[in-house]
């Protein structure tokens, strides 16, 4: 991310310029947004085909800025006409363009329209206003979820209708959450909440139309619906201190009450809170907005712990990165690993792949420290780049001692590799060194080394067979060192690293890859398993995926079950890889991203280990009502004061009446029509058509036979005209 660029974004809307720009052509990979789009001031735009279907190009949410302390916020904002679109050839004519590059510019010459329609009303036209006025008025686009297509496809007439009748206030994206409703509110719906897990953090941000700087007054309150056991549900926020420009966030946590702990049902509440900005104008009283957040969510019994799965974000460096190059180097166009590591960006499938087999999934975002093992069946590490404090070593031994079971994917890493993968950045004038390789074995060792393990320097890629699957090794690290009671797996690979330095390729006999352990000295201990590949679980790269492996590990880990073709591939690792242990790349920059070093008198060392993090509960104030039924229907309501539909003067239709409208086809019907009251009024202008073109030809067959008998006429004319006279 180019921060400098952001600043002159923000100075940019914070002078009412309205900024729209496409969401980005990295889909259907999730996490993909692309800046400035995924920035709270800017309208962010996604693409659908004509067939009003998410286009596959179109880059996908959430954001990563706040990861991996927090949850993305939803993006894009609105979707719109951007595959198959004609267009202007440079060299005259037309040409079919796609890209959300083509439906951005679709906004910006609505958003044009729009605001010359309004042009009496200028003084209330900010980027807050027309991006609510956009959201507000988008139609669900069916089957999609909200990281796909936001609030849905641009409604130019209703957009008209909103910002016609617009007065200056807050609103909130998305205006309500809903975890019973699927897809549209994926993940959300895909996992309860339970009691002792860790919060669920709905990231909602804050549209102030009223000004371009603001505050949330007082506290936010959340209000449970007694009826619908709202109590069950408990709730804490974090919120920007300023909204600017035009916005802001609000992170609400939730999670469930000690007093739930074994019921299962739907709780619903919602949160409360005022939006302050200066007076504008003449005014002088401070502007205020009452917004509500109406949550529905479904609580069940905690379930047993070998069926949670705590996935560790935290080590999984934050955005804006540095230089953290691919996991796999086969793929050249695409130099860095900038897609969050989430198990809902590109971690999607393996999160979904994990839930179809049973399993909860929770987010650790925060050291290890900070989580009751006990709670847990396994933790999961996957592809991490950040170092680890002491504590978090210490800690996680006696875990493990104490039952927890671990399982690591790791990638390669390679000192004189990395040296070769650098590149020079145009824009900055300097190469670029990686802080790290695929993933920071020298700190994965440092983790394993009181269990007697590690991960070697060499990279290794290669096609093979185990247990039945065919597999991919993608630009994999190798097993160094293992208990000798350990379960070893090795497969002949490709030396990659080898390739990239030395440009020349060489085979290896038995690269130990696979680890299976579990110390039967300790009574009770839990299991390690350790993989040296991740790119069978991203879907960034993913050629041929190991979903079963990981489902196999964890039955391991859970139960203890190995695989009987596990046990006929068993091997032991080579004495001469016990010292092939991989070092920090000297000289490296880690710590400017680091949560983990500091950069003390030009030497990284640990920072002290940080507080875990408190989620203080705010005070309920219970509200004795029951809860909106359809809480979609009800917040496109409240999300903005719309008044009843207006005459729309619309490619000269005049003043025709919302029910005159109606009849023609052409309310809501976004920038493309659509709508199915449309349709007969085609088919009888179809048959009008037709009907005349019948007419037609068959006066034309008439008129050709009548003129062989005028060509015969006037040739006996001119015969006798031509005659001499006497």
């Amino acid at each position: 991310m180019d921060r400098p660029f952001v600043d002159k974004v923000w100075e940019l809307t914070a002078n009412k310029v309205i900024l729209i720009s496409a969401i980005g052509n990295d889909g259907p990979l999730y996490g993909t947004l692309n800046n400035p789009a995924d920035q709270m001031d800017v309208i962010g735009v996604g693409g659908i085909n004509f067939d009003s279907q998410i286009a596959r190009f179109s880059s996908r949410g959430m954001t990563t800025w706040e990861l991996p302390g927090g949850y993305g916020r939803v993006k894009p904002d609105i979707v719109t006409y951007g595959s198959g679109v004609r267009g202007s050839a440079l060299r005259g004519g037309c040409r079919s363009l796609s890209g959300t590059s083509v439906a951005s510019p679709v906004v910006a010459g609505a958003v044009t329209l729009l605001t010359s329609a309004v042009i009496s009303k200028l003084d209330i036209i900010n980027p807050a206003s027309v991006k609510q006025a956009l959201m507000a008025s988008a139609q669900r686009v069916p089957s999609a979820n909200v990281f796909e297509q936001g609030h849905g496809k641009l409604d130019l007439v209703r957009a008209y209708q909103i910002l016609r009748s617009y007065k200056p206030q807050a609103s909130l994206s998305p205006s309500y959450v809903d975890f019973t409703e699927c897809p549209y509110f994926w993940p959300y719906c895909t996992q309860p909440l339970y009691f002792g897990a860790m919060p669920i953090i709905v990231n909602v941000t804050i549209l102030n139309g009223m000004g371009v700087s603001g505050k949330i007054v007082g506290k936010p309150e959340w209000n449970p619906y007694t009826p619908q056991y709202g109590n069950y549900v408990e709730v804490s926020f974090s919120y920007s201190p300023i909204l600017w420009p035009w916005s802001g966030y609000l992170a609400v946590s939730l999670t469930v009450s000690k007093s739930a702990a074994n019921w299962e049902g739907l709780a619903q509440g919602q949160v409360t809170l005022t939006i302050q900005s200066p007076p504008e104008g003449d005014e002088l009283e401070p502007r205020q907005s009452v917004v509500n957040f109406p949550i529905k969510v479904k609580i069940i019994p905690t379930p047993p712990k070998n069926k949670r799965i705590l996935w560790d974000q935290f080590h999984n460096l934050r955005y804006p990165p540095g230089y953290f190059p691919r996991d796999n180097l086969r793929m050249k166009n695409d130099p860095l690993d900038w897609n969050g590591d989430h198990i809902h960006t590109n971690f999607k499938d393996m999160y979904q792949h994990l839930k179809t087999n049973g399993y909860f999934v929770e987010v650790l975002g925060s050291p290890f420290t900070c989580f009751d093992a006990s709670q847990y069946g396994t933790l999961l590490l996957v592809d991490p780049e950040e170092e680890y404090f002491p504590e978090e070593i210490t800690k996680l031994k006696r875990d493990i001692d104490s039952g927890l079971s671990l399982i690591i994917f790791a990638d390669w890493y390679n000192t004189t590799v990395m040296k070769k993968v650098k590149f020079y950045d145009e824009n900055t004038r300097q190469w670029w060194m990686p802080d790290t390789g695929g993933a920071n074995i020298p700190a994965l060792n440092d983790l394993l080394e009181p269990l007697g393990m590690a991960f070697g320097n060499q990279v290794y890629e290669g096609d093979f067979n185990l247990a039945n699957h065919a597999m991919y090794y993608a630009s994999g690290t190798s097993l160094a060192k293992f208990p000798g009671d350990g379960l070893v797996i090795s497969q002949n690979l490709k030396n990659q690293g080898h390739e990239v330095i030395k440009g020349a390729s060489m085979r290896e006999k038995n690269v130990p890859i696979l680890g299976l352990h579990h110390n039967r000295g300790i009574k009770g201990s839990g299991r390690v398993a350790l993989y040296g590949d991740s790119n069978c679980l991203d879907n960034s790269h993913l050629q041929k995926d190991c979903f079963w492996l990981l489902a196999a590990l964890l039955e391991f880990s859970s139960y203890g079950n190995i695989p009987p073709s596990f046990k006929s591939k068993t091997s032991a690792i080579p004495i001469k890889s016990l010292v092939q242990l991989p070092l920090r790349l000297e000289g490296n920059h880690l710590y400017r991203y680091s949560k983990v070093l500091e950069n003390h008198l030009g030497t990284p060392h640990t920072r002290p280990l940080p507080s875990c993090p408190h989620h203080a509960m705010a005070q309920s104030k219970p509200i004795n009502t029951s809860a909106p039924l359809n809480l979609y229907k009800h917040q496109r309501l409240l999300s903005l004061e719309t008044l009843p539909d207006m005459p729309v003067d619309r490619l000269g239709l005049g003043g025709l009446s919302p029910d005159e409208l109606k009849w023609a086809g052409w309310k809501h019907n976004g920038l493309g029509g659509g709508s199915h009251n449309i349709f007969p009024i085609l088919a009888f202008m179809g048959m009008v058509i037709v009907l005349v073109f019948l007419v037609n030809r068959l006066y034309r067959n008439r008129r050709s036979q009548r003129r062989p008998r005028l060509r015969k006429l006037h040739q006996i004319y001119s015969s006798i005209m031509k005659q001499p006279r006497t």
